[in-house]
């Protein structure tokens, strides 16, 4: 296939892509779902699982295999955007003094990946299996672990500002607790792939020096760096943005050339980028990021959906995804319930706290979509996860609505989050945040974290 008709491919794949999931992720917001369930639907159904099936080629006419790297790049690069986001959002400052969102946190973070270890360990043949054979070592344990712990925060952003939960103490707890899971699970998925290429001692211990090495150096030099120049008096951000954007691209390049993820290098761009003098990030810096990242990141929702091959599992493949779904309610629904009336909420709250941090969805995606590059995990039981990830987060909404009390939609105290904070408004997929009124310059609405 020729350059010219690569790109004719590539831009015929991208207007559909892009209709199929805002026209999905619409109706799925209809039906009281977050648009992120529309949207990895649209993904698998634009696969080979459902599309693959309708006779006349079609899924090859439309997605030859000669664009699969150029579309996967595009998703690699909406993954850095909205990572960079994340990082730069990212505020641990929550947890000083709210002693519910501490115990909330740690038992959502703890419990979970200890129940992803256990099922491990029990059904270590069932996992093989789904597994295409790959050997169940620490690393595989260690990664199943994570993929239960994750909850999405863009996703929970979402559901808790359409069922009204916005302001109260439920919403408040689970958005500040999701967002320490968030930043605990990273760091441990980063041993997990840096642990897990099967090499000599030796090399292992060269490449964690290397990641520490890295770490340091945006830490120590960059960041100092990039405050003298976005601290620079009159500098408009038509000049910030390209510097970010640098920024997030090379630190992402750097951890893919040490064997990691791209989204490792752009969550730490994100991390250590300036914010204002109250701490929130620069709104007016971050947004042309996040249109952008809203932009592409359909393609790897597609791309995601893609890679779900339905029609290669097996009958026995069923009992291993009941035993992850419990397995992933339980760890989440239960921890957030008991550890939140530890922390004298009313049973009703708890409960409803626990059913919030069950939400995955986008988060989850990126982590699977990590270990299947990796080859942490294999097609099958990477559509099992997948599976997993849809139901709990289609749940979350049904069963919000059971336990929500009418005056939930009231405001109530505000624990969880910064003095002086608000609410972040989601941005999940192209629909952009919006602004709250005037901000001192420079500056703008906080964006939602991931």
């Amino acid at each position: 296939m020729s350059s010219d008709s690569v790109i004719t491919h590539v831009v015929a794949a991208l207007a559909v892509v892009v209709a199929a999931s805002h026209a999905l992720g619409a109706l799925a917001r209809r039906l009281g779902q977050p648009p992120v369930v529309g949207q990895l639907f649209a993904g698998i159904a634009l696969g080979p699982s459902l599309l693959g099936l309708v006779p006349g080629g079609v899924y090859e006419t439309l997605f030859p295999s000669e664009i699969q790297p150029v579309l996967t790049a595009l998703a690699q690069v909406a993954l850095v955007f909205f990572l960079f986001a994340v990082g730069y959002e990212l505020d641990l400052g929550m947890l000083r003094g709210q002693r519910s969102v501490t115990t909330v946190s740690l038992s959502g973070f703890v419990v979970p990946m200890l129940l992803g270890a256990g099922i491990v360990l029990l059904l270590p043949g069932s996992f093989a299996a789904a597994n295409g054979g790959r050997p169940i070592d620490p690393a595989f344990v260690l990664y199943m672990a994570i993929a239960l712990s994750i909850t999405a925060v863009p996703v929970l952003a979402s559901i808790i500002k359409d069922q009204g939960l916005a302001g109260t103490r439920p919403g408040t707890v689970a958005m500040a607790s999701a967002g320490v899971i968030d930043a605990l699970s990273w760091p441990v998925l980063a041993v997990v792939l840096v642990g897990g290429a099967h090499g000599p001692a030796r090399e292992w211990g060269v490449g964690a020096a290397l990641l520490v090495l890295y770490v340091l150096v945006m830490l120590f030099a960059v960041r100092p760096l990039m405050v003298r120049w976005i601290g620079r008096p009159g500098t408009p951000v038509s000049r910030q943005v390209p510097v970010a954007v640098t920024v997030a691209l090379a630190s992402a390049w750097a951890t893919s050339a040490l064997g990691l993820h791209v989204i490792f290098g752009a969550l730490l761009a994100g991390v250590i980028m300036p914010r204002r003098p109250d701490g929130s990030p620069d709104g007016r810096l971050l947004r042309p990021l996040q249109d952008t990242g809203g932009l592409l990141l359909p393609v790897f929702f597609a791309v995601s959906g893609m890679a779900v091959a339905l029609d290669g599992l097996h009958a026995s493949d069923l009992l291993l995804l009941a035993v992850i779904i419990a397995a992933a309610v339980v760890g989440k629904v239960a921890s957030g319930t008991l550890a939140a009336r530890a922390g004298r909420l009313p049973w009703r709250e708890s409960l409803l706290i626990g059913v919030l941090l069950n939400t995955r969805g986008l988060t989850e995606l990126i982590v699977l979509d990590v270990g299947l590059q990796a080859g942490v995990i294999g097609p099958r039981l990477y559509a099992l996860l997948v599976v997993m990830a849809l139901v709990t987060t289609a749940a979350a909404g049904p069963l919000i609505r059971l336990l929500r009390h009418p005056s939930d939609a009231l405001p109530a105290p505000r624990e969880g989050h910064r003095a002086g904070g608000s609410t972040p408004e989601i941005w999940s997929g192209p629909e952009p945040v919006q602004d709250q009124g005037p901000l001192p310059s420079p500056g703008g609405e906080p964006a939602p974290r991931a």
